[in-house]
């Protein structure tokens, strides 16, 4: 009763405080990037860059040019040797191990106590308070909260400072509250060997009543299946007849969608979020919609670089004000972490303006513009699905690469598709992956005319396993690593390729 009283105070306060920066972001934006800019003034990279003396976001830009992480790693390089006050006033001792989902090198990203408590914390308990706003009668806390938890443990490289993935940094300072409705253990959630940690996942929750589940859907399929077969159902609804709300987020949710629904019978509520080691940047706020509100007062200033201006020499970003429904952008943010005009690395597409919300399309480095067709993973994602529904096929995995101009000055796109459940008719499935293509994008279906550019889709088939395989054989088992779903060249393609046992 305690708890339910003080969580509905929560909901009152924050719901107040979203519909404001709802309201007038702008000017909520506006205020948050001269605090963050003096905060880090005596910084050594605040003196490096002047910031006693920015007065406008024009001095910003020209004092701070946009960097990748390859441009900080000096300066977190020397953090992670105990040096301090580089990049943020206050004392940085978690980094967020980040693989991402092609580079082997790993990357540190610092996390602040700020950034913990105003950023990470807060996006967990706001969804839960728009959830609540929406479900007033939710029920969520009459069970267990399900945890994916993080890639790998929690090290100590010196004296005071750790790594682990982010979840696994989160998992370790969670308050006591939020702790107690959490399954599994500490000990559990951040086991790095993950066939391990699945069975002891699944042997601890079949014994407990969930009723929500937090993690990357792929992951989050696995255990699900464990579970059912430990209980001996197909159904799990028969294990946990409580369970209520999933959050997920990482990957897109379209090719798994199907798949949840057959697994979880009933009504059941999916919440999407998009947050990353260096930030939370938005959440499912509406539970009819599939697009994101773009957090505003989560100590983030954000820019948005249009694709056009990627590679430029002098990319010019844009404020929220200036961004178009529709429009794919890069996004670029300085933080309460001490990351200034850094570039995260995926790409947006605004779908309203106040409010502003988002879906991720992509990533900067994973699209296929071999021919101009400028195809994103937003794109893939929604052809897959589309494909699916039209032939009744489950995908578990997928990613494609070019086929690059032969004799016949023609190319190609080659999908690599892990199926659940195989179509009925597989040319069927090429048809409709086409067909989904051209209606979403454009600049795909004027290279598809005629086979004149761009041929059809060549699908391979690759056998069950064949995704967790390349996971395992690259080192990157776990929920922070993703298979890309797209890549520019075929190096990806060719090793997912050599690692099946056949394909079709």
């Amino acid at each position: 009763m305690a708890f339910n009283t003080l969580f509905s105070w929560f909901i009152k306060k924050r719901i107040h405080q979203i519909e404001l920066f709802k309201k007038y972001p702008v000017e909520v934006q506006g205020e948050l990037f001269p605090k963050l800019v003096d905060e880090a003034a005596l910084t050594r990279f605040g003196l490096e860059h002047n910031f006693s003396n920015i007065r406008t976001l024009k001095d910003f830009k020209s004092a701070v040019p946009i960097r990748s992480y390859e441009d900080y790693k000096p300066y977190i390089d020397a953090l992670r040797e105990g040096e301090q006050n580089i990049l943020w006033p206050s004392r940085l001792k978690w980094f967020a191990k980040s693989s991402g989902t092609t580079d082997a090198r790993s990357k540190f990203i610092p996390v602040s106590k700020e950034a913990l408590e105003e950023c990470h914390y807060k996006g967990g308990k706001d969804l839960l308070a728009m959830y609540y706003h929406q479900r007033p009668n939710a029920k969520l806390y009459t069970g267990k909260t399900l945890v994916m938890g993080g890639s790998s443990k929690i090290n100590s490289f010196n004296e005071e400072g750790y790594t682990g993935d982010l979840s696994a940094i989160i998992i370790q300072n969670l308050p006591i509250w939020v702790e107690l409705k959490r399954i599994p253990s500490r000990d559990i959630a951040l086991m790095d060997n993950w066939d391990e940690k699945i069975e002891a996942m699944a042997a601890v929750a079949v014994e407990e009543d969930v009723s929500i589940i937090a993690g990357v859907p792929s992951w989050t399929l696995v255990l699900l299946k464990r579970v059912m077969e430990l209980r001996g159902t197909d159904n799990i609804r028969d294990v946990w007849p409580n369970l209520e709300l999933y959050m997920h987020g990482g990957v897109s949710f379209k090719p798994y969608r199907e798949q949840f629904k057959k697994i979880i019978g009933g009504e059941m509520s999916y919440v999407e979020t998009y947050n990353a080691s260096e930030g939370f940047f938005a959440i499912q706020d509406r539970l009819d919609a599939d697009d994101l509100l773009l957090m505003l007062d989560y100590g983030i200033y954000y820019e948005f670089l249009p694709i056009e201006e990627l590679h430029s020499k002098n990319p010019k970003t844009i404020g929220l004000e200036e961004v178009e429904i529709g429009q794919n952008y890069a996004i670029i943010i300085s933080t309460n972490g001490g990351l200034w005009r850094y570039m995260v690395g995926d790409t947006v597409r605004f779908t309203s303006k106040f409010p502003f919300r988002v879906q991720v399309s992509g990533r900067t480095k994973h699209y296929i513009n071999a021919f101009g067709e400028e195809l994103m993973v937003e794109n893939s994602d929604y052809a897959i699905e589309m494909a699916s529904m039209a032939t009744g096929a489950h995908v578990l995995e997928y990613t494609a690469a070019p086929i690059f101009m032969g004799d016949d000055a023609r190319g190609a796109h080659e999908w690599l598709i892990e199926f659940e459940k195989c179509p009925n008719d597989m040319e069927a499935f090429k048809k409709e992956l086409d067909a989904a293509l051209k209606r979403v994008n454009t600049d795909y279906e004027a290279k598809r005319s005629f086979d004149l550019n761009l041929k059809a889709p060549v699908i391979r088939e690759v056998p069950k396993g064949t995704f967790y395989n390349w996971l395992k054989h690259n080192g990157k088992l776990g929920g922070q690593h993703k298979v890309p779903r797209l890549s520019n060249e075929r190096h990806i393609l060719e090793q997912v390729l050599n690692l099946s046992v056949a394909s079709i």
